[in-house]
């Protein structure tokens, strides 16, 4: 339930010009929760969105945080400070 509250949130928040993106390309689900079992399904169910897993979940998260440290000042305006 974490998980699609979240997802619900993150979309609700999204700017108009990204928002149009995302619904027309659908969101791609990554790292450990991509794993479970249907979540893709009830995802696009809850949100109208599609929703797909990515190929290999686990490490296209160690591969994009690796891309995102070698670029870090290309990114560091996106980073949002946890608290």
């Amino acid at each position: 339930q974490q998980i699609i509250t979240s997802v619900k949130a993150v979309l609700e928040e999204t700017p108009p010009e990204l928002a149009s993106d995302v619904i027309d390309k659908g969101m791609v689900l990554s790292g450990g929760g991509a794993l479970l079992r249907n979540m893709d399904k009830l995802l696009t169910q809850v949100t109208g969105v599609a929703c797909y897993v990515a190929e290999n979940p686990l490490y296209c998260v160690a591969k994009g945080t690796g891309l995102a440290l070698e670029h870090i000042e290309f990114f560091r305006r996106s980073l949002v400070a946890v608290h």
